[in-house]
């Protein structure tokens, strides 16, 4: 045989292979925000060798800010895509835009209006993160052909036989596990976190590394669709408010507020009332009230019992009673607490008496910092 035609073959046999290596590199679909953390994200995917493409979701911004796009959704905002675009520029990776604006509508931001409305303080980022992120995302990158998402939380997934578990970042300062809680065995399989295993400096030291036009840009921490700093604006223009009146834990009309929707359990600012300041301890609906107190250790601000429903864990629910950790809110320390069932909901006693239990947030149950499950937390009984 000709050597150099046997060497031809051999240069087709080996681009054929190639090619065929290239096909089976796992395709992972990054949610960009725009931020210094997806975009590190989508910089170590690459380098690991996955085929990486990047997704900018659009969300449903406030109407009335429409003339201010920068300013009415800050995680889809035009400089927010901007940001992204230029990031997948630099790594080599095309962007595509995924527009969940009427999804994002549904499903978070009229809860998070119908939750006011019934006197709860909710969590919208935990639902987006169970129906739009860890939801919906899911299934349209899937549709495009990609084996996982991936997104720049702080977490970290183990996998232990079959099952997937959900940890901590190693920033303690910067975790979400708690925001994580909700999604399912199915969707954490297909899930990537680069940036869970590092801190937040490290991460932006990356960033910088990588020559990411974003690594000096700053986080932000408020809910993304409320406008303004404070989420009082938007509720304003947003539900039909009613005045009503202010009560002491002793029964005595003291004041007046704006409407229910404004304040919140253990709430002591915009109280503006004689012989202050008043802390919230209770929003009685029904009555359109507000009982509040000036005592900061009036023994209603406290509690060690707590209900909680709508409970998801994350793998088999574990036998009950359970000793664990239990999360009230974000960034509140872990807490000791028993957890048993009471009919389909479930009862939370603390080791030690917990300040401003607030219904409509989130209960998150911890053992070593792994993630078992949460749920919502309901009204005092």
């Amino acid at each position: 045989m000709d050597p150099l035609l046997h060497s031809g073959q051999e240069q087709g046999l080996l681009t054929t292979q190639l090619i065929s290596m290239a096909k089976t590199k796992p395709k992972v679909a990054v949610g960009m925000s725009g931020g210094v953390d997806s975009s590190v994200a989508a910089a170590l995917l690459k380098k690991k060798g996955y085929d990486v493409i990047g997704i900018f979701m659009h969300f449903w911004s406030d109407p009335h800010y429409s003339e201010k796009q920068n300013v009415a959704n800050k995680c889809c905002s035009l400089e927010s895509k901007e940001d992204a675009r230029r990031v997948c520029e630099t790594l080599d990776i095309p962007l595509y835009t995924m527009n969940l604006n009427q999804d994002f509508k549904q499903y978070i931001v009229d809860d998070f209006l119908n939750q006011y409305k019934k006197g709860l303080t909710p969590n919208p980022c935990v639902l987006c993160n169970q129906f739009i992120k860890f939801g919906l995302f899911w299934e349209k990158a899937k549709a495009m052909g990609a084996d996982y998402i991936a997104t720049g939380h702080y977490v970290q997934v183990k996998k232990k036989g079959q099952i997937f578990h959900l940890y901590e970042g190693k920033d303690e300062a910067k975790d979400q596990s708690y925001f994580l809680h909700r999604i399912n065995q199915e969707v954490l399989s297909h899930s990537l976190f680069p940036v869970g295993k590092y801190k937040k400096t490290k991460v932006r030291k990356l960033a910088k590394k990588f020559n990411l036009p974003v690594f000096q840009k700053r986080d932000s921490q408020e809910i993304c669709f409320v406008p303004e700093k404070e989420h009082y604006g938007f509720l304003s223009r947003h539900l039909k408010l009613k005045s009503g009146d202010i009560v002491s834990t002793e029964g005595k009309k003291i004041g007046e507020h704006n409407g229910l929707p404004l304040y919140t359990i253990g709430q002591r600012k915009g109280i503006e009332l004689h012989g202050g300041p008043w802390y919230v301890v209770e929003l009685d609906a029904k009555n359109n009230q507000i009982i509040a107190t000036n005592n900061p250790q009036h023994k209603k601000l406290f509690s060690d019992i707590m209900y909680v429903k709508d409970m998801n864990w994350l793998n088999t629910e574990p036998k009950l009673p359970l000793k664990a950790e239990v999360r009230i809110r974000y960034m509140h320390k872990n807490q000791m607490a028993e957890i048993s069932k009471v009919k389909n909901n479930y009862k939370i006693q603390f080791a030690q008496k917990q300040r401003a239990i607030t219904p409509g947030q989130s209960a998150v149950i911890y053992i070593k910092g792994e993630v078992l499950g949460g749920g919502i937390i309901q009204k005092q009984k």
